[in-house]
């Protein structure tokens, strides 16, 4: 095959099979709407000469990244930002570790808050993904060019997960459970949101942060949350048994997976050392 013939063949088939986090990207974009693959680490699977199947972590290592980790949701948030072009606009799902981990959690944090605009979060519930009990987040984000002061002046929350109860199959999440947060949003002019969360309104799910008071939490944490959970005070309020009882299995699957990450990560030692 020519390379003209080649090239040809990939514009007309512009979806190919690869490891998106294995090279620089070849080509910046206005725009990255993106669900990575969730799992703690990067992985390779390989046969001994015994024939045994062995798993391996494996470090990421890009001279564009802010930080080399094995953390396959901190190497996704890092490659999107490189993916886009100055003042180009992401939406990135992640799990709740990206909020919270420290070293290149941290690392990563901090730099997303310095070199672009974290301009929002939106915390999701439990019982919307095809894996039981993931607890995930969008990230928002305008990438921004280099200076000293953080791009990132305020980060506004919603809090669409306390006191929300969605399941697969009894109660699905609709487009028109996220009606308030779109309206929240104000994607006609983000510059002019008013916040619902308000000492007289503490049920409020809508309230922004300054970035200093991030940048000064331990680990530049992002895990916040404010609302009262009604489940823990009050009996009354607690949702329909069957949706009760579907949300108990999702929470042992979870745990579940929890622990099967705890076995391979257990396995990735051994086999290292």
């Amino acid at each position: 095959m020519t390379p003209e013939q080649q090239a040809r063949q990939e514009i007309d088939r512009p979806i190919r099979v690869d490891d998106a986090l294995a090279n620089k990207p070849s080509a910046t974009y206005d725009m990255v709407l993106t669900n990575p693959p969730f799992g703690k680490k990067s992985s390779v699977t390989f046969i001994t000469e015994q024939g045994e199947v062995k798993r391996e972590a494996q470090t990421i290592i890009r001279d564009d990244f802010w930080t080399s980790t094995s953390n396959k949701q901190l190497n996704f948030v890092q490659h999107v930002h490189k993916l886009l072009r100055i003042h180009g606009k992401a939406a990135v799902v992640v799990p709740d570790n990206v909020l919270f981990e420290g070293g290149a959690g941290e690392t990563v944090r901090r730099k997303l808050l310095q070199e672009s605009d974290l301009h929002t979060i939106l915390r999701l519930p439990t019982g919307i993904f095809y894996a039981q009990g993931v607890k995930a987040n969008v990230l928002f984000f305008d990438r921004k060019p280099g200076r000293e002061r953080p791009w990132t002046e305020n980060v506004w929350f919603y809090d669409y997960r306390t006191n929300v109860h969605h399941t697969l199959k009894q109660n699905p999440l609709a487009r028109a459970d996220l009606d308030d947060f779109v309206a929240c949003y104000n994607p006609a002019n983000r510059h002019e949101r008013v916040a619902t969360w308000r000492e007289e309104n503490a049920d409020g799910r809508w309230r922004a942060y300054p970035s200093d008071e991030i940048l000064a939490r331990d680990k530049v944490n992002l895990d916040i949350f404010w609302l009262r959970d009604e489940s823990l005070e009050d009996t009354d309020s607690l949702p329909d048994p069957a949706v009760l009882a579907e949300e108990i299995i999702e929470d042992l699957e979870a745990v579940l997976e929890q622990f099967r990450l705890i076995a391979e990560d257990l396995g990735e030692r051994v086999t290292e050392g």
